[in-house]
């Protein structure tokens, strides 16, 4: 058993660690002495969080005194008025973007696995989007139900951040963002589950609520919804222990990006962090090797990851690190394994994440789902995190940017044929012209004679 963050074995929310309830940390402009030592007393390696929370402490007083510079200077009423028209006007652009869309009722479903945090049951993620003139519903009532495995939420984030992301995604939020939208959930629901469920892992599906969300949207916006990108929060590295050289304990985090889906107008970002760690870096490896007992073997981008469509799916990274000293990783199942990014439009789906252990003495990596036990020094981990799926047809992409990839070591020579119906020459690469028209011609002839056009995903323009 495993307390605390992500605990992945926690039926109720004590086994996941010390529970406490919304309590002020400051009275009057003063910090409860008690309350922070609480805090600190209940974690792992407190200099670190208790650091960060002080930061979002300062960041609150900074805007507090620049709030009262400007009651200073303008008056309260003057920007008080000013704040209601900014959100006036923002809920008047979200609600434009809204009512340029066709009314109808749009439904999607996808797979999300929870691993071992819940027995490898699959998580349902079914919703149904209707546009009314300017006002948006989404519809969440079809998603499973809670669950006895932390995976569990109670939050709207995957209906809001899809939201934004359709209306007016590069404008900052306020009040006004979400005027014109209305979510529909229930008690009970995975997304909105009654105490005491577990939620230490609550926010793995949420990426992959807002892909689902924006599935349902690509036929009423073909030209800007792109295919699913990794669909989680990051691969994540874990590894703690104690440090032999200051006898201190230590623990490292690095969330590791994955691919971005294929996007109407072209490829999809490579080792990007999902849609829902916008402010999330991953570590630098030099810094990791620094403060940390581990080497990081490599960090690379994942051949073939991204998924087949005449735009490419971004690449997944390969990250191996090993560690220098006994300790502990710990790996997670990302949730996208069974269920890889999909593509949209006739793209294929990406290559899935997948983690990885080998052992001091061991000659080949083994794949884990959930690795939270001690290992010796030397064992190396790999993370592998998803590609992004294609957007439209492979068979359509140009043959030249096919070449490129392979030159890129993006795209094997045998995806090249296999996916593309590229014909390229083994040695230099160059591109046999009438060999790759004859081989596109054939492999579409075959796709329409054993599957119809074989132009499958979601809104198949048939």
């Amino acid at each position: 058993m495993s307390t605390g963050f992500s605990a992945g074995n926690a039926v109720d929310p004590w086994m996941e660690g010390f529970q406490l309830d919304q309590i002020k940390l400051f009275e009057a402009g003063q910090l409860d002495e008690k309350v922070w030592r609480i805090l600190k007393d209940n974690i792992r390696y407190p200099e670190s969080s208790l650091g960060d929370l002080q930061s979002q402490v300062a960041a609150c007083r900074l805007a507090e005194r620049r709030l009262e510079e400007l009651f200073g200077r303008y008056g309260r009423e003057i920007v008080s008025e000013a704040i209601t028209q900014i959100f006036d006007q923002t809920e008047a652009r979200c609600r434009a973007k809204v009512a340029a869309m066709k009314d109808g009722a749009y439904e999607a479903e996808s797979l999300f696995s929870g691993g071992a945090l819940d027995n490898n049951e699959p998580v349902t993620i079914k919703v149904k989007v209707i546009v009314q003139g300017s006002d948006m519903t989404i519809d969440l009532t079809g998603c499973s139900l809670q669950r006895r495995a932390p995976i569990n939420a109670r939050t709207l984030a995957g209906a809001v951040v899809a939201y934004k992301a359709v209306t007016t995604p590069t404008e900052p939020v306020n009040e006004g963002s979400f005027r014109g939208l209305k979510v529909l959930i229930q008690e009970g629901n995975y997304m909105m589950a009654k105490y005491p469920a577990p939620m230490a892992s609550w926010g793995r599906t949420l990426p992959s609520v807002v892909d689902t969300i924006l599935k349902a949207l690509a036929p009423v916006l073909p030209d800007r919804i792109p295919a699913a990108h990794l669909g989680v929060l990051g691969g994540t590295i874990v590894f703690f222990g104690t440090d032999p050289r200051t006898g201190e304990g230590f623990v490292t985090q690095s969330i590791e990006g994955g691919g971005w889906g294929g996007r109407p107008w072209e490829d999809g970002e490579s080792a990007a962090v999902s849609i829902c760690q916008g402010d999330v870096r991953n570590a630098p490896i030099e810094k990791m090797e620094l403060r940390w007992p581990m080497l990081v073997l490599s960090r690379e981008l994942r051949k073939d990851s991204g998924g087949p469509g005449k735009h490419r799916g971004g690449l997944g990274l390969e990250t191996k690190a090993r560690s220098l000293v006994e300790g502990r990783w710990t790996l997670a199942d990302t949730g996208r394994k069974a269920y890889p990014p999909w593509g949209l439009w006739g793209g294929k789906p990406a290559a899935p994440s997948e983690h990885l252990l080998r052992l001091p003495g061991e000659d080949v990596f083994k794949p884990v789902d959930v690795l939270r036990h001690w290992v010796p020094a030397g064992a190396e981990a790999s993370i592998n995190t998803a590609g992004g799926g294609g957007w439209g047809d492979p068979l359509d992409r140009d043959p030249e940017k096919v070449r490129e990839d392979v030159l890129e070591e993006y795209v094997s020579m045998r995806a090249a044929r296999e996916e593309y119906g590229v014909v390229l020459n083994p040695e230099t690469c160059a591109i046999d012209h009438e060999g790759t028209a004859r081989l596109r011609e054939e492999m579409r002839k075959y796709r329409y004679n054993n599957h119809g056009s074989g132009v499958t995903g979601h809104g198949s323009r048939e």
